[in-house]
């Protein structure tokens, strides 16, 4: 385990000790006192020299959850020494950065896996099967909504329930935009396609250095629309809308997903089952370490993830639409 810095690090120390291939060995973190700690707690050695771990034989790979302006270095590091890779979204801040790591995981033949969960939920397979099938027609619009309070200030924790480095844009790479808003981005990359045009608003409602609420207005290359939000200062919900010329779908947390066609019965609205889920990511990981097996969460994921947040803080920046091409 590469640092705790991440709120899902310790899930992810979970996931891996109840997978039957996988086992918790070591321990490393950029601050020493937490790393110990934790050490502690999950039973293991820590580590104080990245090498040290890198270098151990006995070691498949890593998992990383370290402060996101840390993946690009310890990727590159990991995949030198022939470790595989697990990490928290996203890959890296800059496209740049990630076609870099990219490239050093296909030199030195490792298996690099990025915990996109959403793309193995069952309301995923099914939106994506609703517009496989063509149920939906020709998508025309397509909205995800994401938000929580946990940056709400509160008296004595003016960052909430989040840590104060979340809000640091020279550990976190960014704020809401980077880390919530990266769910609803590659859900989107992912159903409606390859993005072409876009605009963003990346607000502080709080006098923070990024942003703790985003908006990003998007053209893809199929001709759709696309609405993407994300706040940590809301009491907020999971939103997915597929819109098209023969139907729409909603998705909501906490209710029931509905349907309407007109290729489906009379075209009322429908409650359709669920199908499965996919396999976890971190065990697409592990049977692609253990097996082989090509995982469906892949690195043209990653990528399209950082290209949209990448020119999302662009056009904040400059005010202006950003092209995609």
């Amino acid at each position: 385990m590469l640092s705790r810095w991440h709120v899902h690090a310790d899930d992810y120390a979970l996931q891996a000790a109840s997978h039957p291939d996988l086992e918790v060995r070591a321990v490393w973190d950029e601050e020493p006192e937490r790393g110990r700690a934790w050490a502690a707690e999950l039973g293991v050695p820590f580590v104080s020299e990245l090498d040290e771990v890198l270098a151990d034989p006995t070691l498949s790979g890593v998992i990383i959850s370290a402060p996101t302006t840390m993946h690009e270095e310890l990727m590159l590091r990991a995949a030198r020494s022939g470790k595989h890779i697990f990490s928290e979204k996203v890959l890296a801040p800059t496209t740049a950065a990630c076609e870099r790591i990219l490239e050093a995981v296909q030199a030195h033949r490792v298996h690099l896996m990025l915990s996109l969960k959403r793309l193995t939920d069952d309301y995923y397979v099914y939106a994506q099967s609703v517009l496989d099938r063509g149920l939906l027609g020709r998508l025309s619009l397509i909205r995800c909504h994401l938000a929580h309070n946990g940056g709400l200030p509160q008296p004595e924790r003016p960052t909430g329930i989040l840590p104060a480095s979340f809000f640091d844009p020279t550990v976190s790479g960014g704020g809401a935009l980077i880390d919530l808003g990266a769910h609803p981005v590659y859900l989107t990359n992912r159903l409606a396609g390859p993005a072409k045009h876009l605009f963003a608003q990346l607000h502080r409602m709080y006098d923070r250095e990024v942003e703790d609420s985003a908006m990003v207005v998007v053209e893809y290359a199929s001709g759709a629309l696309g609405v993407i939000e994300a706040s940590l200062v809301t009491s907020g919900t999971f939103k997915l809308e597929l819109h098209g010329s023969e139907g729409m779908l909603q998705i909501e947390k906490g209710r029931t997903p509905r349907i309407r066609s007109r290729l489906l019965g009379d075209g009322s609205w429908q409650t359709p089952p669920m199908p499965p889920a996919l396999p976890s990511a971190m065990a697409q990981w592990a049977a692609q370490i253990r097996e082989g097996t090509e995982p469906t969460i892949t690195s043209a994921d990653y990528l399209a993830l950082t290209r949209v947040i990448e020119a999302a803080v662009r056009s904040d920046r400059e005010g202006a639409r950003v092209s995609m091409d």
